[in-house]
């Protein structure tokens, strides 16, 4: 018989074969298995030493070419400084393509009598809605806004530009492959600012629901005022927060109405190859309070509703003149979507933890933590025991005197190795896949307090013990992404659109005690 059995089930069966029946004293339903406790094998529990480490993260892929769909599940904009600066500064911007359509036309009016049209702009303006909930709507709409964090009362400094960067959908060294954009990307802008006034002081707010636009004639005399809003559904006339940054009203003219029917506007990769899109960049403002910081907005550039997507909002009026005299006018508007290649652009301090008693975890582009199990000569030790093995938990626990109020709701372990060529090989720790509903990582609790995060990772250990595999890489937990669950194969992709930030206490015994991190086994023996 093998030295270590990998599952509790195969056990069983072993032993009701060579000993009859088997009497179980108690389950052990972590991982939906029994552990064998009877008189001639006996349960016991050991626990190991892990060795975890900072370890900074240089970029993460921070554009959604290779998934579904082809975006990712929200893009931050805005800077943030942890309240008591404990983790890398933020400041997080998006780029990304203008998608248009191709029969766009300035004047649909028929105009038999061939009267002169002159074309006003009205107003142009980037719209960001926000991801809010509805709280109350009993006077007027009250939201909380969704997908943010840090300080949303203090503003940080916003401008709009055009990029200069073509932004291909193929990689340029091997056309063959997909993009894929990371976050310290450097993107070239073009000329100045796109906005209307620059430098913008931006803070979020669940209060802009409505632009009111005031169309005028080519006289320049106020024709009628509109009210702008969107909405979930048609059926609704409750407006949504958000984001309105006017841009300057001759983007309007000379980027889109201008080439309305031209060349440019041939077909999409025209436009990009013309107008190659925008940079929405933020920067960290300094205020003369000396306060630091301000908020990360997430924005889901992939909501299902066509009016809740980002978008370049142009409108304009058109005046027909009979000999001179204003005849008929007629308003319109055209909606340009910030779609195709969406980015982001993550900028962060590189800071240099001290080597302590802790580590620190940072989602987006912060920092990780390196795992090291089986250290030594554990590994050779361990599999000359005649261990049947029933549980493996990987244990890391919160500094609790540390800021936690950002503490995300699941860390992510998986494999770090190195490749023939030295690149980074990053793979699945197999429970992530074989015991994916055990495979845990979720934030646990005590007292209402953030404690812990525990990871399962019975058939990994199971396999190293039983010989079946000796490929022993380090680990690496991190900030979980919805990416990161395994599901067509084990490769792991490095994303991550999480700000949330957390600090471990590692494996030093003496200053952490029982709250060190600590792999606990849990095995059977055969009594002599």
């Amino acid at each position: 018989m093998r030295n270590i059995i990998r599952k509790s089930v195969y056990v069983g069966v072993l032993f009701f074969i060579f000993s009859g029946i088997i009497s179980c004293e108690k389950d052990f339903t972590d991982i939906g298995t029994s552990i064998i406790g009877n008189t001639k094998f006996s349960t016991k529990d050991t626990i190991l030493e892990v060795l975890v480490t900072n370890a900074p993260v240089e970029s993460v892929i921070a554009g959604g070419l290779s998934l579904s769909g082809g975006l990712q599940g929200q893009y931050f904009l805005g800077n943030y400084i942890n309240t008591n600066d404990e983790y890398e500064r933020v400041e997080a911007s998006i780029v990304s393509q203008v998608v248009i359509n191709t029969t766009s036309a300035i004047v649909t009016y028929s105009n038999p009598d061939g009267l002169e049209v002159i074309t006003t702009i009205d107003t142009v303006f980037l719209k960001l809605p926000y991801q809010a909930t509805l709280e109350s709507n009993t006077d007027r709409p009250v939201y909380e806004l969704d997908a943010v964090i840090g300080n949303q009362d203090l503003p940080f400094t916003l401008n709009v530009y055009e990029l200069d960067t073509y932004l291909s959908r193929l990689n340029q060294t091997d056309p063959t492959k997909v993009n894929q954009y990371l976050s310290n990307v450097t993107y070239q802008k073009k000329g100045t600012n796109l906005n209307e006034f620059a430098d913008i002081d931006f803070t979020p707010s669940v209060n802009d629901t409505l632009m009111i636009v005031k169309r005028r004639t080519s006289d320049g005399n106020l024709y009628e005022t509109d009210t702008v809003k969107y909405t979930t559904t048609s059926n609704t006339d409750l407006p949504l927060p958000v984001a309105f940054i006017p841009l300057k009203k001759s983007i309007g003219q000379d980027v889109f109405l201008d080439n309305f029917g031209g060349d440019h506007f041939a077909s999409q990769d025209a436009f990009n190859n013309y107008f190659r899109g925008v940079l929405i960049e933020a920067k960290e403002k300094n205020h003369a309070s000396g306060e630091k910081g301000g908020s990360l907005i997430g924005f889901n550039f992939s909501n299902t509703s066509s009016q809740l997507k980002p978008s370049i909002e142009v409108y304009y009026t058109n005046t027909f003149l009979r000999d001179g005299v204003i005849d008929t006018v007629f308003t319109k508007n055209h909606s340009f979507q910030l779609s195709g290649i969406v980015n982001n652009s993550f900028k962060m301090t590189d800071k240099v933890y001290p080597t302590n008693n802790e580590v620190k975890i940072q989602g987006l582009a912060g920092s990780e933590a390196k795992v090291e199990i089986l250290n030594g000569t554990e590994l050779s030790d361990l599999r000359s025991e005649n261990w049947l093995i029933n549980d493996a938990a990987l244990t890391f626990y919160i500094n609790q005197s540390s800021d936690t109020t950002v503490a995300p709701n699941n860390l992510f372990l998986y494999k770090k190795g190195v490749g023939v060529t030295s690149n980074p090989v990053l793979s699945q720790v197999k429970d992530s896949y074989s015991e994916q509903s055990f495979f845990g990582g979720a934030l646990e609790n005590e007292g209402g307090i953030p404690s812990k995060y525990t990871f399962k990772i019975t058939d990994y250990i199971s396999d190293l013990l039983s010989g079946e595999t000796n490929y022993l890489p380090e680990l690496m937990l991190k900030v979980y992404n919805s990416t990161d669950t395994p599901v067509a194969d084990t490769i792991y992709r490095n994303y991550n659109w999480s700000p949330k930030a957390v600090t471990i206490l590692n494996h030093d015994k003496t200053i952490n005690g029982s709250r060190r991190a600590q792999l606990k086994i849990s095995y059977s023996e055969k009594n002599n």
